[in-house]
């Protein structure tokens, strides 16, 4: 059988996505054959001998794809070092090995898939990709047209502007103002950095939907399977917003098409 890169391997087995893959190679968690191993390093699926962190990764299982809701409190991981709750004590009883595609911070809840398919994770979390992510974001105060303009066209964060985002308000009053935010990249608790950068405390952020399929009426704590349109749903999601990401680079935002989503409903 011919080699493959080790963390297409890891990932094709459910062990994690190729990105995280790649971290446990480098932590030196990953062992070939009893040898620790390199980034880059080749493996063959039917003679070698993988184990991670000291177990061996067993064979391929059939892809599954689940749809947790993640409540507040459990942090994105399968284990902790620090004995939080994590979204793996919710996933006990789904029957094969998942991990989760991306991460809600442990104040975020909502919609979190969690899948054994590498290839899939992959596409899901690319960025390249641009799947759209939809929040549903409780604001402890009013929000300017300006702040509004802001999230809309992209600020600085880490050194880099952040991609244009669609932002709508659901509903205002005073002290308290809900909108719901899409973003078309998923850097590290980004919608909470935006908001205190320009000073809109968050009092609950919420993940409603992505790629177009949506969380619905699924209970806290609770997850399902997701059915075959609507991995296929995601999948073309993926394709699509990619396509729209490389015309956005080579016309620039009105080159898509695209409506202005700033808006009050």
């Amino acid at each position: 059988m011919a080699l493959i890169r080790l963390q297409k391997f890891l990932s094709e087995r459910g062990v994690a996505s190729r990105r995280k893959a790649e971290e446990l190679i480098l932590a030196g968690k990953v062992k070939v054959n009893g040898r620790p191993v390199e980034l880059g390093d080749k493996v063959d699926p039917m003679k070698d001998i993988v184990t991670v962190g000291g177990k061996r990764v067993g064979e391929a299982e059939t892809p599954t794809y689940i749809m947790l809701n993640k409540p507040r409190g459990y942090v994105t991981t399968l284990s902790d070092e620090q004995g939080r709750k994590c979204v793996a004590d919710l996933l006990g009883d789904v029957g094969v090995r998942v991990f989760p595609v991306g991460r809600l911070d442990r104040e975020s809840e909502g919609l979190l898939l969690c899948t054994n398919d590498g290839d899939f994770a992959n596409a899901m979390m690319h960025p390249s990709t641009h799947v759209p992510k939809n929040y549903r974001v409780t604001l402890r105060s009013e929000i300017t047209d300006e702040q509004l303009n802001i999230f809309h066209d992209g600020m600085m964060l880490d050194g880099r502007k952040t991609a244009p985002a669609d932002i709508f308000v659901i509903s205002e009053q005073p002290d308290r103002t809900v909108v719901e935010i899409v973003l078309y990249e998923g850097r590290n608790r980004q919608i909470r950095r935006m908001c205190e950068q320009l000073q809109l405390p968050v009092i609950r952020l919420k993940r409603v939907a992505m790629g177009g399929v949506k969380l619905g009426m699924l209970p806290v704590g609770k997850w399902r399977h997701l059915d075959p349109k609507e991995v296929k749903a995601l999948l073309m999601a993926a394709q699509v917003q990619k396509k729209i990401a490389a015309s956005y680079i080579k016309h620039g935002r009105e080159g898509q098409d695209r409506v202005d989503n700033r808006t009050r409903r």
